[in-house]
């Protein structure tokens, strides 16, 4: 298959910096990630981003049905020339932060995508927030989100995706790619990422408002107390609820672990 830049040339295509378009052509790394989507022939994937093809190549190579996603209708036309009459493909525009996985797939899939920076936790929290439709997610994220993604407590990056990720999925950083694989070469590295919804949450109340509310009121301000933080983002019964929850109040936000915020959503239930 061409080279991103071939490509884009031959079509007379710019990459739209706007929509973040970085375009991964190296064959060696994309099989990587298909082969981390850990798909078997007859299996069904859905693939956010599909740009230019190359990973939709690799992901067709497995054997799988791949339900291509790309919301940019002159990326879509050149997907259609390439992958004319190719078994297995069904190309669909429509956009990743609202796509409804049940509907393009219609069973539980992989999802795999190259995500936009500007978009990234719009999408991982629309695909979180459909995991019962989804068997495992491999994202290519630039290099500090993914450090976000992975990072436990007491740690610099530790914070509100680390926490609800993690709560619903087994997050592993799988590897790091080079800002010089990708056409045009972004300012950063990336690093690929795989999420697998976890059968029982880790946390109680995982996935719920609540949770979501006492873990970003706790990260609203990273350098303020538990108490403070919970206190004056309106909650109630904070003091008995740390208490209930075994976390010392004047413990700060990175310190919590999962199961710890997991325990106080909980004690703050009952109030």
């Amino acid at each position: 298959m061409d080279s991103p830049g071939t490509l884009l040339r031959k079509h007379h295509l710019l990459p739209k910096r706007s929509w973040g378009q970085n375009f991964l052509g190296d064959p060696n790394l994309l099989a990587r990630i298909a082969a981390a989507c850990e798909l078997h022939p007859g299996d069904t994937v859905v693939e956010l981003g599909a740009g230019l093809g190359h990973l939709t190549e690799q992901l067709l190579a497995t054997g799988a049905k791949v339900i291509a996603v790309e919301r940019d209708r002159e990326l879509a036309a050149v997907l259609r020339e390439v992958f004319a009459d190719r078994p297995g493909l069904t190309l669909v525009e429509a956009n990743a932060t609202t796509c409804s996985i049940r509907e393009l797939a219609g069973v539980p899939c992989a999802v795999v995508g190259n995500l936009p920076y500007h978009l990234s936790s719009e999408i991982i929290f629309h695909c979180l927030a459909q995991r019962a439709d989804i068997t495992r997610m491999v994202f290519t994220l630039q290099a500090e989100f993914a450090d976000r993604l992975a990072a436990g407590p007491g740690s610099r990056t530790y914070g509100i995706l680390s926490v609800q990720a993690q709560a619903l999925c087994e997050v592993r950083l799988l590897f790091r790619v080079a800002a010089g694989a990708f056409h045009p070469k972004p300012e950063v590295d990336s690093a690929v990422v795989s999420l697998v919804p976890l059968a029982t949450p880790r946390a109680p109340f995982a996935g719920t408002p609540l949770f979501e509310r006492t873990v970003r009121a706790a990260f609203a301000h990273r350098r303020k107390t538990l108490q403070n933080s919970l206190t004056g983002a309106g909650l109630t019964g904070v003091k008995e609820a740390l208490a209930t929850a075994g976390i010392e109040p004047t413990r700060r936000a990175e310190t919590v672990s999962v199961e710890e915020f997991g325990e106080l959503a909980a004690a703050l239930a009952e109030r």
